[in-house]
């Protein structure tokens, strides 16, 4: 009996001694390691890849913003504030319907699938509502006529495929360089600046591709408005 008291107490105390040693090298001493080797070598990715301006905070450079005009009395969905690029349709983000306490958007897509609406392949005139065809076309007639300005008209044709689809995520932060040269009249004429002066800003802000081969040509959103509004701000 008292071996048996006294090998349960050897076994008691040992696991006891594992459970501390384990909870100070893997809850303690493990994260201020890679926290410290994160802050060190990876500072700004470590935080979240913020970008500033005016020394505050105002957004990440992995998560897409909207520029929009506030809600006139009776609408729905805001128009979107012209005098800034603007970025890819999110179509998919959804509103928080659980938890009312907070006002949370929540990340996705449309899950609509690549022939939503389409009849034999193709987008007919006039598809049904709340198909991926309906938001197609109709993100395509607006960057139309947002972007057609006295002396430069954008035709159907000239709209390239990010600017009238969502990304799987719907925060896609950037674009294509060619969204953003679509967008460069409409944008000086808003700002009172030339074209050559956005068409440079557009070029500056043209990231390549990562290594030279991985993914496609990007301008991020955020950054390249925050250089502009630094522009308009000299005029």
């Amino acid at each position: 009996m008292n071996n048996s008291v006294t090998n349960s107490a050897r076994l008691l105390v040992a696991g006891l001694r594992a459970l501390l040693v384990l909870t100070l090298v893997t809850g303690v001493i493990y994260p201020l390691v890679v926290t410290g080797i994160a802050q060190a070598l990876f500072n700004n990715k470590a935080n979240g890849s913020e970008i500033k301006a005016d020394g505050k905070v105002v957004g990440s450079s992995l998560i897409g913003q909207s520029y929009n005009l506030p809600l006139k009395k009776g609408q729905q969905t805001p128009d979107p504030d012209l005098k800034w690029f603007q970025g890819r349709p999110a179509n998919g983000l959804g509103a928080n319907s659980v938890n009312t306490q907070y006002k949370l958007i929540l990340s996705g897509a449309t899950n609509l699938s690549a022939d939503s609406g389409a009849v034999n392949g193709k987008c007919p005139d006039q598809p049904a509502d709340k198909t991926l065809c309906a938001q197609v076309l109709a993100a395509k007639d607006a960057v139309v006529k947002d972007n057609s300005v006295p002396g430069y008209t954008v035709k159907p044709s000239d709209v390239p495929a990010d600017a009238v689809t969502s990304s799987g995520s719907g925060l896609d932060p950037a674009i294509s360089p060619e969204y953003a040269e679509l967008q460069v009249h409409r944008v000086a004429v808003k700002n009172g600046l030339s074209v050559d002066q956005v068409e440079k800003l557009v070029k500056d802000h043209t990231q390549g591709r990562t290594l030279g081969f991985i993914g496609e040509p990007q301008v991020n959103v955020l950054e390249l408005n925050i250089a502009l509004k630094d522009l308009a701000a000299k005029k």
